[in-house]
């Protein structure tokens, strides 16, 4: 969780965000960092469990700072399922009526399914882009209208290197991601002399659940740093895997008025695991 960041604490003052996949790993991430830049957040997920907890760790967090470290942001838990229209819009709704117009949009939700190409099966496929690239499609069609009424926000998708460079047993999941990231790129161009910027940010392995549940024993980590040449897979040339506040902070960045003429951008967090 953020503490004080110096030279950045209101930088988002003002501003409403709206994070899907809050409830853990990178969205939460996210969400947190957005609320302790002063953002009024609305952390969404499919369920309430992980982002109403998200939300009572960060409110702890900002009782216990004092004076001008404390932020001026909110993080409030909202359920959220991105496949079903009628609810996104119901809760986009509801997000602009409690914490004011959407200026910043990030869509984190995402599943991961493995398996050989040949063999996944119909349903994890459609589940797959469901999620990864419907998700993307519902919630974007819903807010970005609304930004480009009036004349401003930010659309931040975050997509994986694996959009980019094909992954032995991730089919379905870099098919979704690229999907998702080439939406996001049109969906930019469109929207672009209405004000509304729209950029991806492409993580690499990542500390979460999502990347741990693919590890079966203590060595996995590290054998992810050298690459496997078995699966033609490289390794991270910095030598680390990347926490989840990587991630966030350039999803800040992208969201922020730092980046105010970068728009249609694929950003690659990933300690050049992908040599870009």
């Amino acid at each position: 969780m953020y503490e004080h960041i110096p030279g950045r604490n209101g930088e988002f003052d003002g501003r409403t965000a709206l994070v899907t996949g809050a409830g853990q790993g990178i969205g939460a991430a996210v969400a947190a960092l957005l609320a302790t830049l002063g953002a009024r957040v609305a952390a969404t997920d499919r369920t309430l469990d992980g982002v109403e907890a998200l939300s009572a760790e960060w409110g702890r967090l900002q009782t216990k700072k004092q004076g001008n470290a404390r932020s001026a942001g909110r993080l409030e838990p909202y359920v959220m399922d991105v496949t079903e229209r009628p609810a996104v819009e119901r809760t986009v709704a509801r997000v602009e009526r409690e914490l004011g117009p959407v200026d910043v949009l990030v869509n984190v939700a995402g599943i991961l399914r493995t398996g050989p190409a040949t063999e996944l099966s119909a349903q994890d496929w459609s589940d797959t882009f469901a999620v990864n690239t419907g998700g993307v499609f519902n919630v974007s069609q819903t807010v970005a209208p609304l930004m480009a009424e009036r004349g401003n926000g930010s659309v931040v998708t975050v997509g994986s290197n694996a959009a980019g460079i094909p992954r032995t047993g991730m089919a379905a999941y870099a098919a979704s991601k690229a999907a998702a990231v080439m939406f996001t790129k049109c969906l930019g161009l469109e929207l672009a002399r209405s004000g509304v910027r729209c950029n991806i940010v492409a993580p690499g392995s990542t500390d979460t659940a999502m990347q741990r549940a693919l590890w079966t024993d203590s060595g996995a980590e590290q054998r992810v740093i050298d690459g496997d040449s078995t699966t033609y897979r490289t390794g991270i040339p910095l030598g680390r895997i990347a926490a989840r506040e990587d991630i966030a902070d350039a999803v800040a960045f992208l969201a922020s008025d730092r980046a105010r003429h970068i728009t249609m951008q694929e950003l690659y967090v990933d300690g050049g695991a992908t040599l870009r």
